[in-house]
């Protein structure tokens, strides 16, 4: 199955990726072979086969939450490159 340069330029942005015209020629010709192993991988029968990790014995994995004291301000804020008294300024994202 062919993959045309449009779905890779559609999905290069989906995910954030700038891809370099030398980039977009080896991925357009290796996915298709990617795509046909997951459609492999997909047609194996694993009705029988016993989970490694059954999910119902899985435990919490969360600790207990507990006070700790926090840095100081004047040693939080000595780093930042622009602040407003006890507070960190940032650039507008919305306008």
């Amino acid at each position: 199955m062919p993959v045309l340069k449009y779905e890779i330029s559609r999905v290069s942005a989906l995910a954030r990726l700038v891809l370099t015209p030398e980039n977009e020629v080896i991925i357009s010709r290796d996915l298709p072979q990617t795509l046909d192993y997951i459609d492999q991988i997909k047609g194996c029968d694993i009705s029988g086969i016993a989970s490694e990790f059954p999910i119902e014995q899985a435990a919490s994995v969360l600790r207990e939450d507990r006070i700790k004291p926090s840095l100081p301000r004047t040693l939080v804020l000595g780093n930042a490159p622009d602040k407003d008294e006890d507070f960190f300024r940032v650039p507008r994202v919305l306008s």
